[in-house]
């Protein structure tokens, strides 16, 4: 019960703050918001998130912000380390319709059963920035949250929906745990960044994916189901 109690505030702070980045201007390229908090029905707000997805909207601001990014990253010449991180869940890949199912809650159990079926499909706008990003000639890395039990699957997932090129997916093991994801990520790129990569740029959906260190480029993608820290 006390597990559950904490999902139900999880997902009410989660739609709260899904409620704040509604009421700012999008910017791939800025910091998080700091204006107070307007509170909404909850479920007010998952019906503003399906019509920003059914309307269009939400790919229009994806195409826009990954056009911006390779704006910015065809001016740079690649030489034979320059890399590329790339996020995975609600960058590379979606899973907006299995969590709209789930009326955009997080239960674990279901939630392992979609990864373990491979089955989420690209992100069109970020596919053809990796596809550009590929051409150019860089390097690209995955670095996601997700689990190691779940790294086959993701693998299978990435290379079915055309992401085939790429150097390594790095996901989180068990003592990778206890730290935040923001953490996780930039000890991550530290460590590329120590084997010889060259980040020249971050992808994410998260203000996680690009804390830190060894960032390059900060591309930041809209998603208003979650926050991750």
């Amino acid at each position: 019960m006390k597990n559950n109690s904490f999902l139900i505030y999880l997902v009410i702070f989660l739609f709260f703050y899904s409620a704040l980045l509604f009421s700012q201007n999008i910017n791939s390229f800025s910091n998080p918001p700091n204006d107070k908090i307007k509170l909404e029905n909850l479920s007010l707000l998952k019906d503003k998130i399906i019509q920003y997805h059914s309307s269009g909207q939400y790919y229009k601001d994806l195409q826009r912000i990954c056009g911006k990014a390779w704006d910015k990253l065809k001016r740079i010449k690649p030489d034979s380390n320059s890399t590329v991180v790339f996020d995975v869940d609600e960058t590379s890949l979606s899973n907006y319709f299995f969590l709209k199912d789930m009326d955009f809650g997080y239960i674990p159990f279901l939630w392992d059963k979609w990864i373990d079926s491979a089955k989420a499909p690209a992100i069109n706008s970020v596919k053809a920035l990796y596809d550009s990003v590929i051409t150019k000639g860089f390097k690209v890395v995955f670095i996601s949250g997700r689990r190691d039990y779940q790294y086959a699957a993701t693998i299978k997932n990435l290379k079915e929906q055309g992401f085939a090129t790429f150097d390594t997916l790095i996901t989180k093991s068990r003592n990778d745990l206890p730290i935040s994801t923001s953490l996780f990520k930039e000890m991550k790129r530290i460590a590329l960044t120590k084997k010889g990569y060259k980040i020249v740029g971050s992808v994410g959906d998260q203000y996680s994916d690009m804390y830190g260190k060894d960032t390059g480029l900060k591309v930041k993608l809209v998603d208003y189901m979650y926050f991750i820290k």
